[in-house]
């Protein structure tokens, strides 16, 4: 039997789930073991997943589901009006944000879940070549940045 609970407590419940995924912390390992330092969901604007703020640089791992992907995300069949509402709000917040760190001069980056789980490693490259170029670590390793 389905459990009772009012609007109130289940919106409780939803806001202390504060965990980070599995494919979160095996991208944040990932980097961390090529060398980079950064924070992890700090406490910013938009909470970025990954942040190093000496570079102004944020970084956005989106879900598929949460951020409605062209390509992955869908729709749930029950309760339409509430889902269209709640994730077409989703992708608004996203682009404020966006806009909030580009107006701050701040260079972000966003990346879909599935980009990881297509090619992990390619999807990681990705992360530490925006880094790279983005921070003065590319005067450190301009090698990272040739085109093989």
């Amino acid at each position: 039997m389905p459990e009772k609970i009012t609007k109130e407590q289940r919106s409780n419940n939803m806001r202390a789930i504060k965990s980070q995924s599995m494919l979160e912390n095996a991208i944040t390992k990932a980097l961390w073991r090529r060398g980079f330092r950064f924070r992890k969901n700090a406490k910013m604007f938009g909470k970025p997943d990954i942040s190093i703020k000496k570079y102004k640089i944020v970084i956005f791992i989106d879900s598929c589901f949460w951020h409605c992907c062209p390509i992955h995300g869908n729709m749930p069949k029950s309760n339409q009006e509430y889902w269209t509402k709640k994730l077409a709000r989703n992708v608004s917040r996203d682009q404020e944000v966006n806009q909030y760190y580009q107006d701050n001069g701040w260079k972000v980056m966003r990346i879909w879940e599935h980009e990881f789980k297509q090619d992990f490693d390619a999807a990681v490259d990705s992360l530490a070549e925006f880094i790279i170029s983005n921070s003065v670590l590319k005067e450190k390793h301009p090698e990272s940045l040739s085109e093989d």
